[in-house]
């Protein structure tokens, strides 16, 4: 299996450090966010890994180099100004190959994530073993999460394992899933195109699975995020317990 990290983004609420520093490599807890990813995936033994860029993507290239010194094999697909999550699915495909893959988002800080579980989420056969009609099998995965105060409303419902547009309870989707590239045929490669409407169209036709993560996930909108990972254990357990 192959894996892709979204590291395209701007990142503005998160300027001013990035205007000079692209958010994928900004450190949290002493490790740039993007190297925790590349750090679990090759631990899961996936060690293939595309990332795409936009916004000073030399400093990426610059500060990865091949991956050799993670044990990874890094590939990049350079994208002149961002294409939303889909589209630079799409832009990458070559390298990504034809088989299931999982994308990660880089702005993401998920330090206990076990990557070693997206590997056979995906089924092309029944518990009988008969295959799957295509137009009835998952053509994704999804990790959800609780939904964070700054998204109370969630994205998606789920339903034994099945992800629905329109379902209650709603969790959000911690970015983290599992694709099959035929997913994004329609989509050209330099495309702008989001993944969200994308993926809400498939899970109308009852075509996503999913699950909740109850794992640690923290979403790195603002330098304010970021200040309160890098705080020593004492501050953030205080802030935690809501003492001032």
């Amino acid at each position: 299996m192959k894996a892709m990290i979204f590291a395209a983004g701007r990142g503005e609420r998160m300027r001013p450090l990035t205007d000079t520093t692209p958010k994928p490599l900004l450190k949290v807890r002493g490790r740039p966010l993007i190297v925790w990813h590349i750090l679990n995936l090759v631990r899961a033994g996936i060690t293939d890994i595309v990332i795409n860029h936009a916004h000073l993507g030399d400093q990426i290239e610059a500060a990865l180099g091949d991956g050799g010194q993670f044990g990874a094999r890094l590939m990049y697909s350079r994208e002149a100004t961002a294409l939303e999550t889909a589209g630079g699915i799409a832009t990458a495909r070559h390298l990504l190959g034809e088989e299931p893959f999982v994308a990660v988002s880089g702005d993401i800080y998920i330090p206990y994530f076990d990557f070693e579980q997206v590997k056979d989420v995906l089924h092309d056969k029944d518990m009988w073993g008969n295959p799957y009609p295509a137009d009835q099998r998952d053509v994704c995965w999804l990790y959800l999460v609780p939904n964070p105060d700054f998204h109370p409303d969630g994205d998606f419902g789920l339903t034994m394992y099945s992800v629905s547009s329109d379902g209650a309870p709603k969790w959000t989707f911690g970015n983290i899933g599992v694709y099959r590239p035929e997913m994004f045929d329609g989509i050209a490669p330099g495309q702008h195109a989001k993944l969200g409407p994308l993926i809400r169209a498939y899970a109308d036709r009852r075509q996503v699975g999913g699950e909740v993560y109850q794992g640690e996930w923290h979403n790195l909108g603002t330098v304010r995020q970021l200040e309160a990972l890098n705080a020593p254990p004492a501050t953030r357990l205080a802030a935690a317990k809501g003492v001032r």
